[in-house]
């Protein structure tokens, strides 16, 4: 293809691509990058730059998989993304860290989950986990206020940023095309694909394609209403889940990811580092109405008070609001799944869905890109 006009200009042409990914942020990236292996792919995104929204507001932990439903697409996606996210911080240089990860239990009652947790985590095919002693407790979590603790010397940390450069250097090394300032604005079915129009910097721009992949996260469900053809009944609702971290000042005795007994909408207040040591700690969850990245001061007694349950030795003065990060829920209550819908659900050929993509979905991104392509038929057998 003769690629996408250059900014400013506002002719209306016609062009043709194999394949075109709505949004690039990790998952999107992914997909791109992996379907460029086998077919012509053009992506774009709305924002000046990609991972802009979820995928650079989380915690940049590589999970092992152990809290997902059985057979669930989040459990077989994070097993696998682990190892093949490993493998891709190795082979393209990615700063990552297998630190391992504290799950601790203050009371019998939350022992007992944690036993839950660890026949689950086997369930999901993660057989690393195991019971700390004591003085392995004391060793590896000093300081903590905990009576039990399991650890997963799988976890680690990884340098989204980093990642996410990697999957489109990948995709550009392939031919693949990556358009920022890019905003989808309908796709019409049609006998070879879809005819889709886009605004590119301002500019109408129009496009036909073989493959769409609405790889959105935030705005999954809005570009879904999008194109035609697509009934509402194959779009569920989104709820923007706000998650808010503090980072902590100066020195603290943290090796390892330490994180609480889940809670209701997710992993709880846990202790997280980067590649720097810095150490933070969040993400809480308010469900609000709107996009909105403000972090909260009046925020900290409450970090205060379910960080002091499991370090009692926090100091509070050392606390400060860092940044937020928004979760696309597709329910208020209880587990969700990742959604990924083909033409087996909605009947429209050629067309993948993404919704409700949020934790583990980092670590499961180049999984759930295998799926995508395996969706699309374009690998070989």
């Amino acid at each position: 293809m003769r690629g996408l006009p250059n900014r400013g200009k506002s002719k209306l042409t016609m062009e043709q691509t194999d394949t075109l990914v709505i949004g690039a942020g990790a998952i999107g990236l992914a997909i791109a990058a992996r379907l460029s292996q086998h077919t012509d792919v053009v992506l774009i995104e709305q924002a000046h730059h990609f991972g802009e929204h979820t995928s650079s507001r989380n915690s940049e932990v590589i999970h092992a998989g152990i809290y997902y439903p059985s057979h669930s697409l989040k459990a077989n996606t994070c097993v696998a993304g682990k190892a093949q996210l490993y493998t891709h911080c190795i082979k393209y240089g990615v700063p990552y860290a297998q630190i391992g990860k504290v799950i601790t239990a203050q009371n019998t009652q939350e022992e007992a989950k944690l036993a839950s947790l660890l026949a689950q985590a086997q369930h999901n095919g993660v057989d690393d986990l195991y019971w700390l002693s004591q003085s392995q407790l004391a060793q590896k979590a000093p300081q903590l206020n905990a009576m039990a603790g399991l650890y997963s010397p799988s976890t680690g940390i990884v340098d989204s940023h980093q990642f996410m450069l990697s999957l489109l250097g990948q995709l550009e090394r392939n031919q693949g095309q990556y358009v920022p300032c890019t905003r989808f604005i309908r796709a019409t079915p049609c006998a070879h694909g879809f005819h889709v129009s886009l605004e590119c910097d301002g500019a109408p721009f129009a496009l036909s394609c073989r493959q769409l992949i609405n790889a959105g996260g935030l705005f999954a469900q809005h570009n879904a209403t999008l194109i035609e053809g697509l009934s509402g009944i194959h779009i569920p609702p989104i709820h923007y889940c706000r998650g808010q971290y503090f980072s902590y000042q100066g020195r603290h005795p943290f090796k390892h990811l330490v994180y609480p007994v889940p809670e209701q909408h997710g992993l709880g207040i846990h202790a997280t580092l980067d590649l720097a040591g810095q150490l933070r700690f969040g993400p809480d969850t308010q469900f609000i109405e709107t996009l909105n990245y403000d972090t909260d001061a009046s925020a900290l007694d409450a970090f205060y008070h379910a960080i002091k349950r499991y370090w009692p030795n926090v100091d509070k003065q050392r606390l400060q609001a860092g940044y937020t990060g928004i979760r696309p829920k597709t329910q208020r209550q209880g587990q969700q799944d990742f959604q990924i819908e083909g033409p087996e659900q909605h009947g429209l050929v050629g067309l993948i869905n993404l919704f409700g993509i949020e934790s583990p979905g980092l670590t499961a991104s180049l999984a759930i890109a295998q799926i995508v392509a395996a969706k699309l038929q374009v690998e070989q057998t």
